[in-house]
């Protein structure tokens, strides 16, 4: 499974190579744009496509530390890119979930960095199917996988000084199938476009961060 999950993950990589480096994926024809942060200054703005399909079931994603809209606790922040935190893996819990979910997944995104393709900074696969929630480590199985920044397991926010507000996307994805079969080094996009064709349902909290 392994095998045949990359090398459709690789295909992908493979076929979008065309599009100019960094640049984000362009939503489907009739699909209305998001609006840009309100705060937007410095930076052009274009949205990122969702990699969530329309059928998933919506549930219920909370959290003692983060709320939409929300700042993240100071001890939550990224302990790199001078950024001074404690990196606290953020604690979640969910529920109402399809049932017929066979694992869990859990992504940590920031549409807003200046890259022009976003940022992960936290993504986990293999989430058993009876957990309902993770604390501040992981639960047995469960694969910890690569940020952006190279580094393995959660990275909190740590936004350019200056920059507009951040709006971190922390998503729990309800998978069809028991695990991914992805090594934890597997690059973050490969990771999450590899979710994306599992996906039965969807939960989200954004809390932002701004320095």
């Amino acid at each position: 499974m392994k095998k045949s999950l990359l090398t459709g993950a690789a295909a992908a990589i493979v076929a979008g190579a065309a599009l100019t480096a960094g640049a984000a994926l362009t939503a489907p024809e009739g699909h209305e744009p998001a609006a840009p942060p309100t705060d937007q200054a410095a930076y052009g703005y274009a949205e990122i496509r969702k990699g969530v399909p329309d059928s998933a079931q919506r549930f219920t994603v909370t959290s003692p530390d983060v709320s939409d809209g929300a700042e993240f606790p100071a001890d939550t922040w990224a302990d790199a890119f001078g950024c001074t935190g404690d990196n606290r893996q953020i604690r979640l819990s969910w529920s109402d979930a399809p049932r017929t979910t066979r694992s869990f997944a859990i992504t940590m995104f920031d549409p807003d960095a200046p890259t022009g393709a976003g940022f992960w900074h936290w993504l986990v696969w293999d989430i058993p199917a009876d957990q309902t929630g993770v604390d501040t480590g992981l639960p047995a199985g469960a694969v910890a996988g690569t940020s952006d920044s190279g580094t393995t397991g959660y990275l909190g926010p740590c936004p350019p000084s200056g920059d507009i507000t951040h709006h971190y996307e922390i998503n729990v994805y309800a998978l069809d199938v028991p695990t991914l079969g992805l090594p934890a080094t597997t690059p973050p996009t490969v990771a999450a476009f590899t979710m994306s064709g599992h996906i039965i349902g969807h939960a989200r909290i954004t809390p932002t961060a701004r320095r």
